[in-house]
């Protein structure tokens, strides 16, 4: 399935799989596919999926698929946190319009959500 949806006024192409079609179909409760761009030391892209909950503010993809943008980063760099990741807090980008991705690709491997975004069309 191939779909656009609009995101802080930027098109966002969205492309799911087969396999993950099937399983959205049958979910009971909304998925929440959020495009997570970690700005600290580095920059790095992630797709988290959780439950869409009353209170996302996720774009509906759809009646069981919600996407979201959320620019975030660390207080400082270092590894003296506890835990696989540090905590995060939200990026206080003014402007998020150039940040926001092109596409995102949403599959469902092994019984896992995997997701990965872009800012130009995939080779």
């Amino acid at each position: 399935m191939n779909t656009t949806v609009e995101i802080q006024g930027r098109p966002v192409r969205i492309e799911i799989s087969r396999a993950a079609g099937r399983e959205l179909g049958r979910r009971q409760t909304p998925l929440e596919a959020e495009m997570e761009l970690y700005f600290s030391c580095l920059v790095r892209k992630k797709v988290r999926f959780r439950d869409a909950g009353a209170a996302t503010e996720g774009i509906p993809v759809g009646d069981r698929l919600r996407v979201s943008f959320r620019p975030v980063m660390t207080a400082h760099c270092g590894t003296d946190y506890e835990g696989e990741e540090p905590p995060l807090t939200d990026f206080p980008i003014i402007h998020r319009r150039p940040y926001i991705p092109q596409w995102l690709y949403i599959d469902y491997r092994a019984g896992n959500w995997v997701g990965e975004f872009g800012y130009a069309d995939p080779a």
